[in-house]
C-alpha cells in the first residue's frame, strides 16, 4: 500500500458518519447537474429525499426550480 492510500485510509476514519452521509448526498447532487451552492445546501437538509432531487434533473428540471419544490 503507498503512502497516499495509508494517509487516505486514516482520515476516512476520522470522519464520522454524518460527514461521510454528506459527502455522499454532496457528491450525487453535483453529479445529478446542481451547481456547488445548491448541491451542498441540499445535501446539509437531511429532509431532502435525495432520490427525489436526482429525478427531478434527470426529469429536465432546473436546479432552482427543484430547489423550491425540494424545500
Amino acid at each position: 500500500m503507498s503512502a497516499i492510500e495509508t494517509i487516505s485510509d486514516e482520515l476516512a476514519g476520522l470522519e464520522t458518519e454524518d460527514e461521510r452521509v454528506f459527502s455522499w448526498r454532496h457528491a450525487s447532487l453535483l453529479a445529478a447537474g446542481y451547481d456547488p451552492r445548491l448541491a451542498f445546501k441540499l445535501a446539509l437538509r437531511p429532509d431532502v429525499d435525495l432520490h427525489l432531487a436526482v429525478r427531478l434533473r434527470r426529469a429536465g428540471c432546473p436546479p432552482d426550480t427543484a430547489a423550491l419544490i425540494l424545500l
